[in-house]
């Protein structure tokens, strides 16, 4: 499969899906792990915060675009017959698998984090324990998902190449 259309659905698609594993990846590796060493009303004002500050239009239309041209890369390579449709089917699976735990687990706990009561040490804590290890266990597991789409992409486009 050659042409620009497809090369520049390629590229956008392995550029989103980038974005989108490397911010889950930078929570695995460094947000979450400073988090962790900070008090309860610290944790929760923090996270708080952070859910706020990523509800804008530049990273919703990134995490958008990242299962959406996934899944138009697969499609056009599966209509092309090419060799690397296997590949690209299983990115555009692995990053609309991050869409999906994204919405049905991480984004139910940051509203429930937003809702809960953090007024004093003890509701802190126990808002912080409702919150941080589920969160945490999806986003290792979302990160996973999403570098594995990008793993795909790439070898979809040397399989293409």
């Amino acid at each position: 499969m050659s042409g620009l259309v497809p090369d520049l659905v390629a590229v956008l698609a392995l550029f989103v899906n980038g974005l989108v594993a490397g911010l889950f990846f930078a929570f695995v590796v460094a947000v979450s792990p400073g988090l962790r060493r900070v008090d309860d009303g610290a944790f929760t004002g923090a996270f708080r915060a952070i859910n706020a500050a990523i509800l804008r239009p530049s990273f919703l239309v990134v995490f958008a675009a990242a299962p959406a041209s996934a899944a138009l890369l697969a499609v056009l390579h599966v209509v092309d017959g090419s060799s690397a449709s296997t590949w690209a089917v299983g990115a555009a699976a692995a990053s609309v698998a991050t869409f999906v735990i994204t919405a049905a687990r991480n984004v139910p706990l940051n509203e429930a984090l937003a809702r809960a009561d953090v007024s004093g040490p003890t509701s802190a804590s126990a808002a912080r324990r409702a919150f941080e290890s589920p969160w945490t266990r999806w986003n290792t597991v979302r990160t996973l998902t999403s570098t594995g789409a990008v793993l795909g992409l790439a070898a979809s486009a040397v399989a293409a190449a």
